[in-house]
């Protein structure tokens, strides 16, 4: 007997970016749009029978540096972490924070109501809250069969 086994793409959760490989390499380079930034906001994922959460660590960042859109499926995350200004007085004698442009997208299942996104800013973490829509429930019916008389 041989069973059909799909996996709905709801179960799966975040799907992966069709460029995965690019988007590693382009994070693993620190490159953004082209250009060289050491910036990439660390996120954190999880979920539970009505949302989808997502926790960005954002320090040092306004609300005003940040921007979120969800668009055809995607959530982007992207902004920038300016350096601070170099003054004649201080003599760095080392810089280990990172800055510049950042930009992460996560690829949503289909089971979520865009419309809805919420985001809450406080104290360095953006807190995205995504609703999860009511699962449909499949409907057994009856299938009429017809019989032919030849």
């Amino acid at each position: 007997m041989t069973r059909l086994i799909t996996r709905p793409r709801h179960e799966i959760g975040f799907a992966m970016p069709r460029n995965m490989r690019s988007f590693f390499e382009d994070a693993a380079k620190g490159t953004f749009n082209g250009q060289v930034t050491n910036y990439v906001p660390r996120v954190d994922i999880s979920q539970d029978a009505k949302h989808i959460y997502l926790h960005a660590e954002l320090p040092g960042l306004t609300k005003e540096d940040v921007q979120l859109t969800v668009s055809d499926g995607t959530l982007t995350l992207k902004g920038e972490k300016k350096q601070e200004e170099k003054s004649e007085d201080k003599n760095y004698l080392r810089i280990e924070r990172r800055y510049g442009q950042f930009m992460r997208q996560f690829t949503l299942p289909e089971n979520v109501i865009e419309s809805e996104v919420h985001a809450q800013f406080t104290n360095g973490v953006l807190d995205i809250t995504i609703p999860k829509s009511e699962p449909t429930k499949p409907q057994e019916r009856v299938v009429p069969i017809n019989v032919n008389l030849n």
